[in-house]
């Protein structure tokens, strides 16, 4: 005999508009809660499909299923499930219809799905040739083609996801491949209002030492942000940039190690500071190698 959990999960599929919606509802709500949450995995062969189905359903219906998603897929393991079944390409799928409603949803679970080496595999599409790449080169584009049009801009959280996908060697050669250009895309957010976009201010002694695109970009003066978590996941971003050979080159010749020191002098907050100095050390490391 079924159990009540066993009969929401089933009604997810009702045919019965009204149905449908109130089971998704009470599902989001108890994914809120960890009991809930623990309760519903156990049945996530069936429910994790049916919440992706209905992702294409009108907004009072793909809000809470999407709002469910993102909360189920803060579970690491449900997370995988997610990724095995090829919840990456539906939400990017979704996210791109004219009619979409549900766009920072969408852009908030795939940083989740992304926490994860394998959704970063099936984000980065490295197992398709000929469309390898593709799923990044519209995230990139939405992102910085969004962030003036709009103060709750629904794509801001596609930093975060530039961010895990670094973490993966792949990851970095995409997003620092020229003939793509990906990096000289995203560096133009500098001037962006957003509080989830990087910001700063240099010299212009620190800009006339950086290529031409790099420096004209961050010539302007602008406010700083007073967020350590940002500056954390920016020197982190830094560090698995110049882990690689070619990023280390890249960021010596735009005169980085200068600019680190710049802020560094100024910076107060610990977890920061011992940011700087993990970047710090790889430099130095970097530097007496090449010697």
């Amino acid at each position: 005999m079924a159990t009540e959990l066993e009969e929401l999960v089933g009604f997810l599929s009702s045919p019965s508009p009204p149905v449908k919606k109130a089971a998704v509802e009470i599902v989001r709500d108890l994914t809120g809660s960890e009991d809930g949450l623990l309760s519903l995995s156990k049945y996530a062969s069936t429910m994790l499909p049916s919440l992706s189905q209905l992702l294409k359903d009108k907004k009072e219906v793909s809000e809470p299923a999407a709002e469910a998603l993102i909360n189920l897929s803060l579970n690491s393991n449900l997370a995988a499930k997610m990724v095995e079944m090829g919840m990456i390409k539906a939400a990017m799928d979704v996210l791109y219809k004219p009619d979409s409603s549900i766009t920072r949803l969408l852009v908030m679970l795939l940083v989740n799905l992304t926490q994860l080496d394998s959704g970063i595999v099936s984000l980065l599409q490295i197992e398709d040739e000929k469309m390898q790449g593709l799923f990044v080169m519209k995230l990139v584009r939405s992102f910085c083609r969004s962030s003036d049009e709009t103060r709750d801009d629904p794509f801001d959280h596609v930093g975060s996801i530039l961010v895990n996908i670094s973490k993966k060697e792949a990851g970095r050669k995409m997003l620092l491949d020229s003939k793509r250009g990906l990096l000289k895309q995203i560096l133009r957010q500098f001037d962006s209002t957003s509080p989830l976009r990087k910001k700063g201010i240099y010299s212009e002694e620190d800009a006339s030492k950086m290529p031409l695109e790099l420096g004209n970009v961050l010539s302007f003066e602008r406010e700083p942000w007073d967020d350590p978590e940002i500056r954390v996941e920016a020197l982190e971003s830094i560090y698995l940039i110049t882990v690689q050979e070619a990023g280390l080159r890249a960021f010596w010749s735009m005169n980085g190690p200068r600019i680190l020191q710049f802020w560094y002098e100024d910076e107060e907050d610990p977890k920061v500071m011992e940011a700087y100095e993990r970047v710090g050390s790889l430099l130095v490391h970097g530097s007496e190698t090449s010697k």
